[in-house]
């Protein structure tokens, strides 16, 4: 019982993880909190009902192909939204009303052209048979969330580490005005950082869909107070944190769920974020910002 539990919260921590990446890289390099994110999450998933269900693509394809799209949409919407409050040099807040006003819109039109009532995938697109494996059971699907997420991890880190895009990356989120001084293509940078950010909220939004195999237009929305959870607890803007804090919470909500109650689950994500803002505002793995007079 307990190492099933344990298999269980490793694979929800891993989409948790895998949706906070995109969300704490845009923060942490752009400096805003976009709450358009988590309607990438949600226009993931349908992309890929709609490759797989209208295009007949197979899920190894319609996954990729979900991000691709998510991703261009989501420079297209920081360009819109963000760019003229960037140039203008807006006051944070602006960011966060700008933002948050265009997630009720676009959530009304998805409602408005999808319906309310939960979509699955087709029986045809990945089997939902479990194998039995050192007495756990596991489904395709969630050995696919877990190749995924280790491939896409691996790949941001070794972009961001590796590589001089990664250096610019680093370059803009440390100091801006310097990186550009140093001839860093300020706009480029933030056009591939809100890609990178729209596809991997597709690619959670996908996996989520696919685990689950129902799809909704808001179930972008229930995901971002546990992306909210895990980049607070994991510190803003801090890769390494939002990865562990990711599977943090996926444990700690199955534990919960299967030893306390499966209605304290979603409250596990909650109470996260109130105790780490109490006593450690700067997340487990965050450091304190130093003000100087």
């Amino acid at each position: 019982m307990f190492a099933q539990q344990l298999l269980n919260g490793v694979l929800s921590g891993a989409v948790y993880a895998l949706f906070a990446l995109g969300f704490t890289l845009m923060f942490g390099v752009l400096g805003v909190i976009n709450l358009t994110y988590g309607l990438y999450f949600s226009a993931g998933a349908f992309v890929a009902l709609f490759a797989t269900h209208y295009a007949h693509l197979p899920i190894w394809a319609a996954l990729p192909l979900a991000a691709l799209i998510v991703g261009l949409c989501a420079i297209l919407l920081d360009e819109l939204l963000l760019g003229p409050l960037r140039r203008a040099k807006a006051p944070e807040l602006s960011s966060l009303m700008v933002t948050l006003g265009a997630t009720l819109l676009l959530y009304s039109l998805m409602t408005a052209w999808f319906g309310t009532e939960i979509r699955r995938f087709p029986p045809a697109v990945f089997s939902g048979a479990a194998y039995d494996v050192f007495g756990l059971r596991i489904t395709l699907a969630q050995i696919l969330i877990v190749l995924t997420t280790a491939l896409i991890v691996g790949g941001l880190a070794f972009l961001l580490q590796k590589t001089r895009l990664g250096l610019s990356i680093r370059a803009l989120a440390e100091n801006p005005d310097a990186a550009q001084l140093m001839g860093v293509n300020a706009s480029g940078v933030v056009h591939l950082v809100s890609f990178i950010s729209g596809a991997l909220g597709a690619a959670a939004g996908v996996l989520i869909g696919l685990n689950y195999n129902a799809i909704e237009p808001y179930m972008g929305e229930k995901m971002m107070l546990k992306g909210f959870a895990v980049i607070i607890l994991g510190g803003l803007g801090d890769i390494r944190g939002a990865v562990l804090a990711g599977f943090l919470l996926g444990l700690l909500e199955t534990f919960t769920a299967g030893y306390v109650a499966s209605s304290m689950k979603d409250a596990v994500g909650f109470l996260l974020l109130v105790l780490t803002l109490w006593f450690r505002p700067s997340g487990l793995f965050g450091r304190a910002a130093v003000k100087r007079a």
